[in-house]
């Protein structure tokens, strides 16, 4: 009973979750109503909408290609696969997001797409990697914020130093982790409560120092790209303002994405164009159009990714019948 309480809670918290994100969105686009000629003129502003066009789709498999590279490496203490198979697991684990919630069909996706009965450490290379790609936008995150904050004197506020002082204290605690995370597993591993759990992350402490820091060296790679792909996003829609502004606007807007709970199974459908509205709000964008870049984002990165993954899902579910 109490289990299904603690389910119910986080169900109604999630759903009063989105319901604020679509209010805020809906009093943001009230303030500036949807203007169709508006979007037009603005769109034809932009010189050679192809190639932004182009260049976002291009970015999109690389993208994941980053993502599948940074598995098949951590893999390697678990199983060989090839990249393509890795490239599979991980377009099985976005689709497999959309029906299990927070990580666990990302993590469900990987796991099963692999051929040997080794996947509670496989679970464990999941958490690292995905744990690899958190603290990476951690990190840059928080040096978004700093610049965002230096930009704009009206953001400084109590709140707004409070939350920059907390990133960079969990910035410095990853890297005495990282530093120390063997002790620190072997501490764990001394705890009866979690022995049961102990092929799950134990795993991480077989990782080298070299190992670690290519891991982090392609997450960071990868967190170039999809900067890169939202700020292709914004110039395809007619979105000029100042370079720093818009990069650090992005990586404040990574930031709340990754720190924010899920709140849907439509993959932080919401979140990002939420957080966008009051990110730039300062700087005075088209609310509409600014919309319509995350939108396409979403779906470029997201919705495509998934559909395609729908191949690989029905294929992990014959060879579980």
């Amino acid at each position: 009973m109490t289990f299904n309480l603690s389910k119910k809670i986080r169900f109604w918290l999630r759903a009063a979750g989105f319901c604020v994100l679509l209010a805020y969105i809906g009093y943001v686009t009230q303030q500036q109503p949807f203007d169709w000629a508006q979007v037009q003129a603005q769109f034809r502003t932009v010189a050679h909408p192809e190639r932004w066009a182009a260049l976002l789709l291009l970015l999109a498999p690389v993208n994941w290609g980053l993502e599948a590279l940074k598995w098949q490496w951590l893999l390697r203490r678990v199983e060989t696969v090839s990249f393509a198979d890795a490239y599979r697991g991980i377009l099985a684990g976005m689709t497999l997001s959309f029906a299990l919630p927070a990580q666990l069909g990302d993590v469900a996706g990987r796991v099963l797409s692999l051929r040997s009965a080794g996947r509670g450490a496989a679970v464990g290379a999941s958490m690292v990697a995905g744990g690899m790609q958190f603290y990476v936008t951690l990190v840059l995150g928080t040096l978004a914020l700093a610049w965002h904050l230096h930009q704009l004197p009206i953001r400084q506020t109590p709140a707004a130093w409070w939350l920059l002082g907390t990133c960079a204290g969990l910035s410095v605690l990853g890297v005495a982790f990282g530093l120390l995370r063997q002790p620190t597993l072997n501490r764990l591993a001394r705890w009866r409560r979690v022995q049961r759990f102990s092929s799950y992350w134990t795993v991480a402490g077989a990782y080298t120092n070299a190992e670690i820091g290519l891991g982090l060296g392609i997450a960071t790679l990868r967190y170039g790209i999809f900067a890169l792909q939202f700020y292709v996003a914004l110039r395809l829609v007619g979105i000029q303002a100042p370079v720093d502004a818009l990069l650090a606007g992005i990586g404040l807007i990574y930031l709340i994405k990754n720190a924010a709970p899920p709140i849907n199974m439509l993959s932080d459908l919401g979140v990002r164009e939420a957080a966008a509205l009051w990110v730039f709000a300062p700087l005075g964008l088209f609310a509409p159009v600014l919309l319509t870049a995350t939108l396409t984002l979403w779906l470029v990165n997201v919705l495509t990714p998934v559909l395609i993954g729908l191949i690989w899902v029905w294929r992990l579910n014959l060879a579980t019948e």
